[in-house]
C-alpha cells in the first residue's frame, strides 16, 4: 500500500503483484520499472516478477497472491479511494478465482471505502463477476485501459460487468479510437505516454474522446500531455471534473495572442522581482558596511 500521485485516486493497493504485456499499451507501462526497483530494494513478492530485455525491463508472466495484504483496507477507518492491483491485474489468467472473491469479499467488508480496479482483461471481469458474485457493490468502480481502435471491444466487455460506476483509462493515449459508444460509461480518463521512452498524443485524439463524452454524457478527465504532448503556444483548457454523472462543460480555446500577452507579463513580473530584491541587497550592503558623517565614510 502507498499513497497516490495518480489525480483520480487516494491510495493503492496491490493484492496481486506482477503481470504479462498483453497489447501495446504495455509496451513501456512504468511499472514494470517500478517492480525492478522494489525487488532492488527487498520487497520479496516483487523478487524475480521482471528480467532485463534490451534497455528495459519486462515481466516474466510471474503472479503472486499476497493473501496478507487482504486485511489492508479492513485497518483504514477514514474513507479512501482505493486503485486496486497498480501494479498488476485482478484479472489475470495466472490469478485464481478463488482469490479474486476473496479481495471481493474484503471490499464487500469496507462499504466505507471507493474502489477503483482497472483491468486489461475485462472479459474475465465480466465473466467472473456474472458467474460468481451475481451482485453489485456501490464502492466498486470497474473499468479497462483503452489505448487505441485495436482494443476497443475491451468497452463491450465492460458493459456487460455488473457495476455502479464504469470508467474507462484512455491511458496511454497511443492512436484513435474511432467512433466508439460511450453510453452508460460513467467517467473517461484522458492521457498521454510518460517516460523517456513515450509515444507522442496528437490533439484530435483528446478532442474526438471529448465530443463523444459529451454527447453521451460522460464525465471527461484529462490527466496528462505526457512526455511527447505538451502544448506550448495555443493553449486547450478543459473544463474538467473528476466526479461522475455528468459530461464536462466543455473547453476554451487561447490563441497565439493570448498566450504570449501573459508570457510577457510573466516576464515582466519576473524582471520586477528580481529588481526589488537585488535594490534591497544593494540597499543593506550600504547601510551594514559604510555610514557617512560629517561628509566622511567611515568603514566598519
Amino acid at each position: 500500500m502507498s499513497d497516490s500521485q495518480i489525480e483520480w485516486t487516494d491510495v493503492t493497493w496491490n493484492p496481486v503483484a506482477g503481470c504479462l504485456i498483453l497489447s501495446s499499451g504495455c509496451s513501456h507501462c512504468y511499472v514494470m520499472h517500478m517492480a525492478c526497483r522494489l525487488e532492488v530494494m527487498g520487497v520479496e513478492k516483487y523478487v524475480g516478477l521482471t528480467r532485463k530485455s534490451g534497455t528495459r525491463m519486462i515481466w516474466r508472466g510471474v503472479i503472486r497472491e499476497d493473501r496478507a495484504s487482504l486485511d489492508i483496507p479492513r485497518r483504514w477507518q477514514r474513507p479512501r479511494k482505493i486503485f486496486v492491483n497498480s501494479m498488476s491485474d485482478l484479472f489475470h489468467d495466472g490469478v485464481s478465482d478463488s482469490f479474486i472473491a476473496d479481495v471481493w469479499q474484503a471490499m464487500r467488508d469496507t462499504p466505507h471505502h471507493t474502489y477503483q480496479i482497472l483491468t486489461k482483461r475485462p472479459d474475465r471481469m465480466a465473466g467472473f463477476l456474472s458467474t460468481h458474485t451475481g451482485e453489485v457493490l456501490d464502492n466498486v468502480w470497474l473499468g479497462p485501459s483503452v489505448e487505441n481502435r485495436d482494443v476497443v471491444d475491451r468497452i463491450d466487455f465492460l458493459r456487460q460487468a455488473p457495476a455502479a460506476i464504469r470508467f474507462i483509462s484512455f491511458e496511454p493515449l497511443i492512436g484513435s479510437v474511432g467512433a466508439i459508444e460511450l453510453s452508460d460509461i460513467h467517467w473517461a480518463i484522458v492521457g498521454g505516454e510518460s517516460g523517456s521512452a513515450a509515444r507522442p498524443v496528437r490533439e484530435e485524439w483528446i478532442d474526438e474522446i471529448h465530443d463523444l463524452c459529451r454527447i453521451s454524457g460522460t464525465a471527461f478527465f484529462f490527466r496528462q500531455w505526457g512526455t511527447c504532448g505538451c502544448k506550448i503556444v495555443t493553449v486547450r483548457l478543459y473544463d474538467l471534473f473528476a466526479g461522475c454523472g455528468g459530461a464536462s462543460c466543455g473547453f476554451r480555446e487561447f490563441g497565439m495572442e493570448i498566450a504570449l500577452m501573459w508570457g510577457a507579463i510573466a516576464l515582466f513580473g519576473a524582471g520586477l522581482l528580481m529588481g526589488m530584491i537585488l535594490g534591497a541587497f544593494l540597499f543593506w550592503a550600504f547601510i551594514a558596511y559604510t555610514d557617512l558623517v560629517d561628509g566622511r565614510r567611515w568603514r566598519r
